[in-house]
This record gives structure tokens, sequence and C-alpha cells, in this order.
């Protein structure tokens, strides 16, 4: 059969399109090389929890458009992101607020802890910040960096604070209230059920195969679709012959527990460096579970090397400068559109995603 769209990746961005595209009568085929739709959004179930297979995903959102959007697919619940930091023995709350310096000083007025904050930042005298290292410690002082930006930091990154440049920290959300909700955005919540219904819900009706390699499957059927939506690697696309660009990736261990709860909150992260992961996720809290056991993923962040699954883009000059170049290749394709994360080099939010997928729709349909 010959398709109006060949869709490659059956992630958040290609789902959004195809499903606009049946809306308005165009006919898509979506493939994807995993064995499973949703992309990294995928939930799967185990011991009647939703396991967020790729890492936690909260959606969040201020835009009222997208978030109506996404409430015709499912029906979101009141989760809050809250996540937990441990430091050797010590338990802080984040973001940084006043829950975080009333334990970490032992004070209890917003005066006190800007005091404290602005007389370690005037004690080490950083007038221009030549890395991270020094941003941070320009932006929340000694304390707040040593114990809950570094170690972190450079677990996610595989380098030394002081070797990092100093624009991957524009700035530190330090708040002077007692709340522990990591998002300002004024939506939030996880949809009930997990991610996955979602997606089946905007693919239904539209032919999807999965456990299809792109490459293999355009060699065989060259002339299926009218048009292509590349959601991978523009890299990949073009065969790197630019060369690769550098991304971090992510692995997890994922295991189930003969306990109710383990840790008590769905995110506890991790920010010593001597420990080997950054984080750990308890699934079962992002949609108040009650079940008798629990599944946790440790997360470990490494390295990426070609054919390994890419998942933040390091966005510094040098691979910013190479994406461009491939952008100009891909602006003479007449009949490929790249989009995601992974097609436009760039790290999205969920609602961001589907934002853009729309925006693609208007401007193709």
């Amino acid at each position: 059969m010959k398709y109006d769209y060949l869709v490659v990746g059956a992630g958040l961005f290609g789902s959004v399109f195809a499903y606009e595209a049946k809306k308005r009568g165009k006919t898509c085929l979506v493939i994807d090389k995993r064995p499973h739709i949703g992309g990294n959004v995928y939930c799967e179930e185990i011991e009647g929890i939703n396991v967020h297979k790729y890492g936690a995903h909260i959606f969040h959102t201020s835009n009222k458009k997208i978030w109506e959007y996404v409430n015709q697919f499912a029906e979101f619940n009141n989760y809050i992101n809250s996540p937990v930091a441990v430091y050797k023995d010590e338990l802080y709350n984040l973001p940084f607020n006043m829950n975080t310096f009333s334990k970490m000083w032992n004070i209890r007025t917003p005066q006190e802890a800007k005091d404290i904050i602005a007389a370690q930042i005037r004690e080490l005298h950083i007038e221009e910040p030549k890395n991270l290292e020094e941003q941070a410690l320009s932006l929340a002082g000694r304390d707040v960096y040593e114990k809950l930006v570094k170690g972190y930091t450079e677990k996610q990154w595989g380098r030394d604070c002081t070797e990092l440049p100093a624009f991957i920290i524009k700035r530190l959300p330090l708040r002077f209230t007692y709340d522990n909700n990591y998002f300002n955005d004024r939506f939030q919540g996880i949809p009930m059920g997990g991610y996955t219904k979602i997606i089946e819900k905007m693919l239904d009706g539209i032919d999807v195969r999965v456990n299809t390699d792109y490459f293999e499957f355009i060699k065989e059927n060259p002339s299926v679709a009218d048009k292509i939506l590349f959601t991978g690697m523009i890299d990949e696309f073009y065969d790197y012959k630019l060369g690769a660009l550098e991304y971090r990736s992510v692995r997890f261990e994922t295991e189930v527990l003969d306990c109710d709860n383990y840790q008590g909150n769905a995110v506890v992260n991790y920010t010593e460096r001597e420990v080997p992961y950054t984080r750990i996720i308890e699934h079962k809290h992002f949609e108040f579970g009650t079940q008798e056991k629990t599944v946790i993923s440790r997360e470990y962040s490494s390295e990426w090397k070609v054919g390994m699954e890419p998942y933040y883009p390091v966005n510094n000059d040098q691979n910013n400068q190479l994406f461009e170049e491939y952008k100009k290749l891909a602006a003479k394709e007449e009949n490929v559109i790249f989009g995601g994360r992974l097609g436009n080099y760039q790290y999205y939010d969920m609602d961001k995603v589907i934002e853009a997928a729309l925006n693609l729709v208007e401007k193709e349909l």
C-alpha cells in the first residue's frame, strides 16, 4: 500500500502528527525500531504498577491549549513533582527552598537564608564564571553547590564541574518559600493508567509496525510513502557523514521488591559522586499505588556511543555547529521532514514535543 506519510518513530511527536494527519484524511504508516509504541514515554505494567521504562515522565505545562489537548486522551491525576535529595546521611527537599535551607543551616526565615547565601557568594570573589563550578558557586554559594549540585552534575555529564561550560547552569532555582513543588507550571499530573494508553489512542486506526528498522525498511520499500517524517537522529539519517553528534545516555536497573513502599517518594536523587546512580525512581508513587509489592529503577548516566540509546543532546558550541551543518542538508530534502528531540537535536519537555508536532501539522497540512 502507498501512504501519504511514513512516520519514523512512535513516540509523542510522531504519534501526534499521525493522529492529526489521519483526522485530515491523510494515510500514515508509523514504524518504530523498538518492540513497542510510545518512545521514551512508554510504560510497562509490572506487578500492576505502570513502570516508566525510560525514566520518570511527569507532564507539566503552562500552556492551557496543550493541557486541554492531551487531556482528550487520558484523565490526569493530581501528582505534584516533589523530589528528595540524599547527600551522605542527610536528606533535603528539591527544588532548593526554605525546607532545604532550614535543614541545611538550622534557620527559619527567608532573610536568614538569603544572608547566608549572599555571604558565601561574597567570600568567593567570582566575577566572570569560567566553568560550571564557578557559575553554580556564584549563584548558590558553597554549601548548596557541594551538597546538592556538584556530585549529581558530575555523574550526569561524566566530567568534573570544572571541565563543564558555565552555560549548562544558567540559573539555579532558589525559592524562599516552604514549597516543594518542583515545577512552576500551572498544570501538572500523570495520566491515570500510564502514558502508553495515550499513544494507543492517538494511533488507533493507523497502521503501525514495531521491531522495524527504518534503514532496512526503506531499502525494501523505497516508494512506500509520498513523504517521510523522521524523528530519529538526524546524523544517523545521513550515516554520520559529517561526524556524530554527542549525546548522554542513561542505563536503568529495574527490580521488583517484596515490600509495599521502598523510599516513600517517586523520585530520590543521590547527589554524592561516590554513589554510582543519579537517582532511584519508585514508580507506584506516580499514581498513588497501594499494591503489595513495589518496583524501583536505579538510573545511571553514561557516555553515549554510536549504537546506544541517545537521551540528552550535548548542546555545546561544537555540537550545535555540527547540527547546523546537518540542518543545511535537511533543508534540501523535498520529501523528508525532521522532528522531535533527536531530529531537532534539542531536549524537549513533553508539552513542548506536542506543541512542536502541532506546529508542524499546521505548517504541513
